[in-house]
């Protein structure tokens, strides 16, 4: 079981209360990932900081929450995951292209595949990437700020996901119907 409390508005630190209330009214309801971050008033803000900057950024809705899916699942980290399938939902992301990045098949859209080996290069590469995998991502149509987007998408992830590996942090209620388990992917196998 976890050591993480799960704040409420009540019990988290004093300077997290304002990030609760505003996720709360924004989701219109505390996902349990905010709560464990609760417990950090600057690890709630520099996450929900960090997410805005993403938001604002030049990759459309449905780039971004695919960024945040192959990250979480290249990552193992089956509650972004799932929150990330319902986002990519929300956002119009298509459902073979979510499908294909749980299940780790070819993406059938070219360029939404390119930007996933792309994201996908990063975290398993720790950012080494070659200027030929650069080149390959730029020929897509993708701009040298969306490189440097991708990691900030990287990071972004990369806060939520080992938080979340050693945290435990349940899966909430409205994530139940698309929950995942890294058993459901060839997430561990060779980039294409």
């Amino acid at each position: 079981m976890t050591q993480f409390t799960l704040h409420t508005a009540e019990t988290a630190p004093v300077g997290s209360r304002d990030e609760i209330a505003d996720t709360t009214n924004k989701f219109g309801f505390l996902p349990n990932i905010y709560a464990v971050f609760a417990d950090s008033p600057a690890v709630i803000k520099a996450y929900k900081a960090m997410t805005n900057l993403l938001l604002n950024g030049s990759f459309s809705p449905a780039e971004q929450q695919l960024m945040l899916l192959t990250v979480s699942t290249t990552n193992d980290c089956g509650y972004c995951v799932a929150a990330h399938t319902m986002g990519g939902k929300r956002e119009g992301l298509d459902d073979l292209v979510i499908e294909a990045v749980r299940t780790g098949l070819p993406i059938p859209d070219r360029k939404m595949a390119v930007l996933h080996r792309f994201t996908k290069l990063i975290v398993e590469n720790r950012g080494w990437v070659s200027n030929d995998d650069i080149d390959s991502f730029m020929a897509a149509g993708y701009s040298r700020q969306q490189v440097l987007e991708v990691v900030l998408a990287v990071s972004l992830k990369t806060l939520s996901n080992y938080i979340n590996h050693f945290a435990e942090t349940p899966l909430d209620e409205a994530f139940e119907p698309v929950r995942w388990r890294a058993t459901q992917t060839a997430a561990n196998a060779q980039v294409a």
